[in-house]
């Protein structure tokens, strides 16, 4: 490993690479993602269900079985299995009407009570049947048990190795205390948050602070629990242990995220509400001008439909499936739901906007007799047995080059500095702006360091022959991503990033976004809470742990999978399983086709219940048909949700026309 790099501007949000595993299986096959296929097989199977349910009564209806039937069985029987089956949608129904809120099993449990009352069971019966169905396709759409603070906890060090009256002593984590000193080598995590007092090391600090490069971390340097010290040792002086530090904060936001996050209302919930007086009234004036009971029962059943429970889960179901097979992989209807208003849209950087590693983008000769190649190849010599994510991506930039490089020899790695190597007699060192001993920065190292770029120096045989700039690369794909964003309505967009301002400058200037820099884990969950104060459902795009808890927290939080950190797949709500950012346009399309096509589904429940009701209430449907008409606009409602499982790709956004830029926030 490499010890020495500069400290200065790097890259931000989270530099994990960590392998998800999500985007091992091509998502464009069933077989990678079961969801897709799974969704396909439950509306065909639900469909079958219906079917046979519905054909059963009609035949038992016209063979006047129904009524053998009703007489045969005693009623404790038929009110003990209406009770047992639909105990548990009775009792939220309760208390739903205690606290004043009108559901669509609000609608059918009237039209139950009503087919008790008259004494028609085997009505009362397919009610049950229908409202549990429905739930059952709501439970197979729920959210999978999230395990976010239990991953997070796993990556905490359980012990540390503490300096106790001149010795060294390994002792539970739990056990330190604060003002003590920890000793932390090479290869350990750091297990405390705490000041260097002693040694050096270059530490990856992307878990909290989101550096995608090490740092380097000498006597005065602020440090983090679950850090990784990669290279050097160091001696800390303990300022906060467990839950107070800053990765045990990270744990406790993304818990109280998920128990403060308010449910979503169903749009079903919403017509419910209006249409509940409206099949109450029908059913009066069926019984004041009949004063046929039986009639009014219909009345009340044909119109408290379990389509209006469905109308939203089975659209649900649709789309999950069809997004799974386009790799991305959606964690409930409800964040589809609110998906479909977003109005802001926060970002963090490295892994999301950027491809999390860095790459050579400039190398400068200082020396007339050298070339560009020439400085290049020098450093990358130097750099050849180095791990350091900076030695790689000048190895990198000299294979791309096709550059011949020689055996370094005496290869000697100088932590808080960089490497030195003996080349063909001369010395050659490779490293941060430390090495030039306190020389100010030439104009050209100036200029590419206000960048927001980190530089390596190439120094041989004490003279600065060239200067190489680093800096991690722009995904190709995000532009037009985010020109498209703002096309679909998003208002504003904003770059969240634990780095250096210059850095997050340089990133979100040629995008035209917003940006915060210097934020740790609790600032960006700070920032989204100061949107959704405001009024706006915010989007929060993410791809580490340190992007958690904001994840968690926003209306919707979408995790870059294939290459991000699994606690982070797990705090968000939906994932990309690829790394493609078309995706995330095309996921707001998705929520947004979804939503229609739920409207549409409660629409056409509207209109065949009305119809319904007006049969029902001249006394054409008696009460047990009047249950099992309630599957037509269950049909209608399949054929319409289906088409959401041939969702085609990414629409060919136009790339004519100008980018109108990020929109400036509504005016509260």
């Amino acid at each position: 490993m490499n010890g020495g790099r500069a400290t200065g501007p790097s890259s931000a949000g989270c530099g994990s690479q960590d392998g998800c595993g999500c985007g091992s299986a091509l998502p464009g096959h069933d077989s990678a993602n079961p969801l897709a296929g799974f969704s396909r097989t439950l509306l065909w199977a639900f469909g079958l269900i219906i079917a046979v349910v519905v054909l059963l009564v009609v035949a038992a209806e016209q063979l006047g079985m129904l009524d053998v039937l009703t007489e045969f069985v005693p009623w404790p029987v038929w009110f003990a299995a209406v009770l047992a089956g639909g105990w548990p949608i009775f009792r939220n129904v309760l208390r739903a009407t205690l606290r004043r809120k009108i559901t669509s099993h609000t609608l059918m449990t009237i039209g139950l009570a009503a087919a008790i009352v008259a004494g028609a069971w085997p009505a009362a019966v397919l009610i049950v049947f229908f409202m549990r169905l429905a739930d059952y396709i709501e439970y197979f759409t729920a959210e999978h048990a999230r395990q976010a603070v239990r991953d997070l906890t796993a990556l905490a060090p359980e012990t540390a190795r503490v300096e106790r009256e001149g010795r060294e002593v390994q002792v539970p984590i739990e056990q330190v205390q604060v003002g003590e000193t920890v000793i932390v080598r090479p290869g350990e995590k750091t297990p405390v948050d705490g000041e260097v007092i002693g040694g050096h090391a270059t530490v990856n600090q992307a878990a909290i602070t989101g550096e995608s490069m090490p740092v380097e971390a000498g006597p005065g340097a602020r440090v983090f629990a679950a850090g990784f010290v990669q290279l050097g040792h160091l001696r800390i002086r303990v300022t906060a242990v467990g839950k107070d530090t800053t990765f045990g904060r990270v744990i406790q936001l993304v818990a109280e995220a998920e128990q403060h996050r308010a449910p979503i209302q169903r749009v079903a919930d919403k017509f419910a509400a209006w249409y509940l007086p409206v099949v109450v009234t029908v059913a009066t004036g069926t019984f004041l001008a009949s004063g046929k009971l039986l009639a009014t029962t219909a009345v009340l059943v044909v119109a408290c439909s379990c389509s209006f429970t469905i109308a939203t889960p089975v659209a649900v179901i649709a789309s999950i499936g069809a997004s799974a097979r386009r790799g991305l992989l959606i964690k409930g209807g409800r964040y589809l739901e609110v998906l479909a208003k977003a109005t802001v849209v926060v970002l963090d950087k490295t892994g999301t906007l950027t491809l999390g590693r860095p790459v050579i983008t400039d190398v400068i000769p200082l020396d007339a007799d050298l070339g560009a190649d020439e400085v290049l190849r020098l450093a990358a010599t130097a750099e050849r047995y180095s791990e350091h994510p900076l030695a790689e991506a000048v190895r990198g930039a000299a294979a791309l080059r096709e550059l011949q490089l020689a055996e370094p020899q005496d290869f000697e790695a100088i932590p808080g500095m960089g490497v030195r190597v003996r080349l063909d007699g001369e010395s050659v060192l490779v490293g941060g702006r430390r090495l030039l001993a306190g020389e100010g920065l030439l104009p050209i190292a100036a200029e590419l360091e206000a960048q927001g770029k980190t530089l390596l120096f190439v120094i041989r045989n004490g003279q600065p022959v060239g200067v190489l700039a680093a800096m991690d690369t722009l995904r190709p794909d995000v532009p037009e991503a985010l020109a498209e964003l703002r096309r679909l309505g998003v208002k504003h967009l904003e770059l969240l990033t634990g780095d250096n301002e210059r850095t997050a400058a340089a990133i979100a200037a040629p995008l035209g976004i917003h940006w915060r820099a210097q934020l740790l884990p609790e600032d960006k969950i700070a920032v989204v809470k100061e949107y959704q104060r405001r009024g706006h459902v915010v989007v929060m795009i993410g791809d580490g742990v340190n992007d958690a808890p904001a994840l968690a927290q926003a209306d919707v939080g979408i995790a870059m999978g294939a290459a991000g950190s699994p606690l982070a797949i797990e705090a968000a709500h939906i994932a990309l399983l690829r790394d493609d950012w078309k995706l995330v346009p095309e996921v707001l399309r998705i929520a947004r086709r979804t939503m229609n096509t739920v409207k549409i589904n409660i629409g056409f429940t509207a209109v065949y219940n009305l119809a319904g009701l007006a049969l029902a209430a001249l006394g054409f449907l008696p009460p047990a048909m009047a249950a099992a008409a309630q599957a037509g606009p269950d049909f209608g409602i399949l054929a319409n949700s289906a088409r959401l499982l041939h969702q085609g790709g990414s629409r060919q956004t136009a790339r004519s026309g100008r980018d109108p830029g990020p929109a400036a926030l509504p005016k509260e």
